[in-house]
C-alpha cells in the first residue's frame, strides 16, 4: 500500500492505540480461554481422513463463495433435524456434497458449474423455501476460479500453493499475490484470502513462513466490533452514514475495513496473538454477543469486554455501516 493511500485512509479513519491498549488484556484473556477449532469438524468439512487435494479444493471453492447469505430473508433451516443459519448452513451443504461426491469441488467441475446447479445446491425446498440471495453471482465466482486454476495451476490447488514462494521479474508471488488473479478473491482487504489460508493452516496442509504477513479477515462482524470497540473512528461523515444507516460506496467500505484491518494488526501484537486466532474469536464474538441488534449488553447479560466498551451504554447507535452489495465478504 502506497503511503499516500495510508495518509488518505488514516485522514477518513483514526485509529485509537489508548483503546487498543484498554481492550487488549481482556480480549487476550477471552482469546486464551476459548477452545480452537480445528476446521476438522465433518458437520462442516472434510474429514480429517480425506485426501490433501480434495481437502485444499473444498476450502477454496467454499470460500471463494463465503460472504453474506441472506437479504431480506434469513439464509436458515432444519438439515438433519438440525437448524443452521448463515455461514453454518452454507458450509453444512458443502461438507453434505463433498461427503456425497467429493469430485464436485474439482476445478473441472466448478468451471462448468451451472447457475441452477448451485440454487438447488444451496436450497432448502419446504413449507418456506430457502435460498442464497444470489446463486448466479456465486455460480460465476465458481467458473470463473475452476478455471482459472485449470489455465494457470494444471487444475491442482496443492501446485497453487507450491508457487506461492516462486519469484517473477524478480518480484514473490506470495499467495495473496497469486489468489488475486481470481475474482473471488479479489477483494482489496482479502478478507477470503485469509480465510482461506487460516483454513488450510489450521489443518496443516500450508506451512507459513511469513508469519508477520497474516492478517485477520475483515467482515462485517470484525468491523461492528471494532466500531463500538473504538479502536476505529471514522470522519464525521462517514460516522452519520453509519448511525443513519446509510449505504456505503465502495471505495468508503474499502477504506473502512482496512482501517479495521490495521486496528487489529496492533491489536494482534500488543496481545501477542495470532491474527487467525483472534479472528476465531471475533467472529463468533461478533455472532453470538455482540451482535448487529440486540447484542447481550442490552438485555443486561456480561460481555467480557464490557468495562472496555465506550458504546455499553447505547451499542445499538453503532449497527455496523451498510453495505451488503458485495461477493467479497
Amino acid at each position: 500500500m502506497s503511503t499516500d493511500v495510508i495518509n488518505y485512509l488514516f485522514k477518513r479513519v483514526s485509529l485509537s492505540e489508548r483503546l487498543i491498549s484498554s481492550v487488549a488484556p481482556y480480549l487476550r484473556e477471552a482469546v486464551n480461554s476459548t477452545p480452537r477449532d480445528d476446521f476438522t469438524n465433518p458437520e462442516y468439512y472434510p474429514p480429517k481422513n480425506a485426501k490433501n487435494e480434495d481437502v485444499l479444493r473444498y476450502f477454496v471453492f467454499m470460500v471463494a463463495i463465503d460472504h453474506r447469505t441472506s437479504r431480506n430473508k434469513p439464509y436458515e433451516a432444519y438439515v438433519d433435524s438440525k437448524l443452521y443459519h448463515g455461514a453454518d448452513l452454507l458450509y453444512k451443504l458443502g461438507s453434505k456434497k463433498f461427503t456425497e461426491d467429493p469430485s464436485f469441488f474439482s476445478p473441472e467441475k466448478m468451471a462448468e458449474v451451472s447457475d441452477d446447479e448451485v440454487r438447488k445446491w444451496l436450497s432448502i425446498k419446504g413449507i418456506n423455501d430457502v435460498s442464497v440471495w444470489d446463486p448466479e453471482v456465486r455460480a460465476e465466482l465458481l467458473r470463473d476460479l475452476g478455471r482459472g486454476l485449470i489455465k494457470w495451476f494444471k487444475g491442482s490447488v496443492t501446485e497453487l500453493i507450491s508457487r506461492s514462494g516462486s519469484y517473477l521479474k524478480s518480484r514473490p508471488q506470495g499467495l495473496t499475490y497469486l489468489m488475486k488473479r481470481f475474482k473471488a478473491y479479489s477483494d482489496p482487504v482479502e478478507k477470503k484470502t485469509y480465510l482461506f489460508v487460516k483454513f488450510i493452516e489450521r489443518r496443516g496442509l500450508v506451512n507459513i513462513v511469513d508469519e508477520w504477513n497474516k492478517e485477520v479477515p475483515v467482515d462485517n462482524h470484525l468491523t461492528r466490533i471494532a466500531l463500538r470497540l473504538g479502536i476505529v473512528t471514522p470522519e464525521e461523515d462517514l460516522l452519520k452514514k453509519i448511525k443513519r444507516r446509510e449505504a456505503f460506496t465502495r471505495s468508503e467500505d474499502l477504506i473502512l475495513r482496512l482501517a479495521v484491518r490495521s486496528a487489529y494488526k496492533i491489536l494482534s501484537r500488543v496481545t501477542y496473538l495470532d491474527p487467525f486466532i483472534l479472528d476465531d474469536y471475533l467472529w463468533y464474538f461478533g455472532r453470538r454477543v455482540c451482535t448487529r441488534e440486540k447484542p447481550i449488553c442490552v438485555s443486561g447479560e456480561g460481555c467480557p469486554l464490557l468495562k472496555v466498551c465506550p458504546s455499553r451504554e447505547n451499542p445499538e447507535d453503532l449497527v455496523e455501516h451498510y453495505y451488503v452489495n458485495t461477493y467479497y465478504y
